[in-house]
């Protein structure tokens, strides 16, 4: 791997990070990768791996961490990730931060900022609720998305705290115009030493 920017995309679903993480990736000249889009192009071509996680995701679960770390491992090692990404919805558990932390630093490299985007429970459940009206998705009832919040909480709040400890988070708040909130990220990072490229 060469130097670049290496971010976290990290908040509740719903926050709005698929949106601004591809701006955010723009800025910075890195691809964003999402493993819930990964995981959802899986589910439309019925691949194997589709097969697996589609009953998964209806219930409003986690895909286990050796599935989800080994395809964002394979994906930082596809040419375009090399010189810096932006991972949205990955990782989820300390575990997956603790294999995260290895594949990185088996190439000499390390995690440049964490951005937490801060988002209102109900605001954060309207907007899942009407993207799924919009979208038809299938996984985005309301008792499900309340439950994916909850499961949020407690697997992924708690890395919160951890990458608050290592001097990587930038919390932002999440709500607002789209245009707004971009803004209002790369300024946060700007003035952690991060400053995006275009």
């Amino acid at each position: 791997m060469t130097s670049g920017t290496r971010l976290l995309l990290i908040g509740p679903p719903g926050a709005g990070k698929g949106t601004q993480a591809s701006r955010l990736a723009s800025a910075f000249g890195v691809p964003a990768i999402s493993t819930g889009d990964i995981f959802r192009a899986n589910v439309a071509n019925q691949t194997p791996l589709g097969q697996k996680v589609k009953a998964i995701m209806d219930a409003g679960e986690y895909v286990p961490d050796d599935i989800t770390n080994a395809i964002v491992a394979q994906r930082l090692r596809e040419p375009d990730a090399l010189a810096g990404f932006l991972l949205d919805g990955y990782p989820r558990t300390p575990e997956q931060v603790a294999e995260l932390d290895r594949v990185l630093s088996a190439e000499h490299e390390a995690l440049d900022a964490v951005v937490q985007l801060d988002a209102d429970t109900d605001e954060v459940v309207a907007r899942l609720v009407k993207r799924a009206a919009e979208q038809g998705r299938a996984d985005d009832t309301d008792e499900v998305i309340r439950h994916r919040l909850s499961v949020y909480e407690q697997q992924t709040a708690p890395l919160i705290q951890h990458f608050a400890q290592r001097d990587l988070l930038v919390k932002v708040d999440g709500l607002g115009a789209v245009d707004e909130v971009t803004q209002r990220i790369l300024a946060a990072l700007a003035a952690f030493g991060v400053v995006a490229s275009r």
